[in-house]
């Protein structure tokens, strides 16, 4: 998922989207709801994360200006107020969840997966498991197969396979990688892109008759299944 935390406090802001980025989703942030408002509402985000106070503008005039103007992107509230009255007043003002301060990460993650199945679907069961050909990944466990046998990826490869099988077929450019996988949003100028296709491309491709994994010159590159 694509997230946008709205939080001022800078420890918690720092432990949010490091774990949020660990567990492999792209993430920015805004330390202040002015800021925040703008990010919600001209950038596109699979959920948000608001803090309730903050500088600016507080977190639930925020929801209320986005849900106003036809936003609904989901959004959980974090707050150090917990009483029955304040969750009321957060969920009324446009939240989807409410969860208080402090909070177990865990919690807020798997909080974050039911907003997005509610906001797919009505509770379908989320996506845990990506093939193309003999190429398989299970996103709960980790894991990566290639005709049945263990591929041992880094956590980056691991993100870049993902990004490219999820958009399998289509041709995927620097761009879009560098914001996707690496949530650079500025080309570096480095070949960091180049490295980690040759890496993934020795382990995923390498001793099988037929590649997976194509460079389209001038263009990017591109995850198919073989002709």
């Amino acid at each position: 998922m694509k997230i946008l935390v709205i939080e001022d406090d800078r420890a918690t802001a720092d432990y949010l989207v490091k774990g949020l980025k660990e567990a492999g989703h792209v993430v920015d942030h805004a330390d202040n709801g002015r800021d925040g408002l703008f990010l919600a509402a001209s950038e596109p985000y699979d959920g948000l994360i608001v803090d309730r106070m903050l500088p600016g503008r507080d977190g639930l005039s925020l929801l209320e200006v986005l849900r106003a103007t036809g936003n609904d992107t989901p959004a959980l509230v974090l707050s150090a107020l917990g009483s029955v009255d304040d969750r009321v007043k957060g969920l009324r003002a446009g939240a989807d969840d409410y969860l208080t301060k402090p909070f177990a990460f865990a919690e807020l993650l798997a909080r974050l997966e039911v907003m997005q199945r509610r906001a797919k679907g009505g509770g379908s069961a989320p996506v845990t498991r990506l093939q193309i050909a003999d190429l398989e990944m299970d996103l709960l466990s980790r894991t990566v197969k290639r005709a049945g046998k263990p591929v041992d990826l880094l956590p980056r490869e691991f993100q870049l396979l993902e990004y490219l099988i999820r958009n399998a077929g289509n041709v995927v450019t620097r761009t879009m990688l560098l914001e996707n996988v690496w949530d650079y949003h500025f080309d570096p100028q480095t070949n960091v892109i180049d490295v980690h296709i040759a890496r993934l491309r020795q382990k995923i491709d390498k001793d099988h008759p037929v590649a997976l994994i194509h460079t389209v010159r001038g263009a990017g590159y591109v995850i198919r299944e073989p002709v």
